[in-house]
């Protein structure tokens, strides 16, 4: 980490938009990026002047070929955490939760997706926004 004279450490900030989604038995979808370790939310970058509910649809369709109503996305809320992929960094995160319909089959960068009971995450590899905060407030039974 870099500090400045003033002993303040200067963080970079990402803004993403990721999905809660559970299926009937309470299981959590997680992605996880090529060459990386960590499992996550699906979901990713809000791109200048795009609206949280519209940037995750976007990234559902690139990355899981699935197609979701932004209006249709309830908000959980903006989270932060440690960026799980890039040193320095944070995400800042509009949390959504919504339904899908099919199976969303992995593209684009996405090499991995599982469907994660919440009771077997112990010592998984997974971000610090899924473990510190999905996790504790969203893994369980809708």
């Amino acid at each position: 980490m870099t500090s400045s004279h003033s002993g303040t450490v200067t963080t970079r900030t990402i803004r993403i938009a990721a999905a809660v989604i559970r299926d009937e038995g309470g299981r959590l979808l997680l992605v996880r990026k090529r060459g990386t370790k960590a499992f996550m939310q699906a979901g990713g970058k809000i791109e200048p002047c795009e609206l949280p509910p519209a940037a995750l649809a976007r990234e559902l369709r690139e990355e899981l070929g699935i197609v979701v109503d932004p209006g249709a996305a309830s908000h959980l809320g903006v989270f932060s955490a440690p960026a799980a992929n890039e040193p320095d960094a944070r995400v800042e995160a509009e949390l959504f939760e919504l339904s899908i319909t099919g199976e969303p089959i992995p593209a684009a960068e996405i090499e991995e997706m599982i469907w994660l009971n919440p009771a077997l995450a112990s010592g998984m590899d997974l971000a610090p926004l899924t473990a510190d905060i999905v996790l504790p407030r969203y893994g369980r039974q809708p």
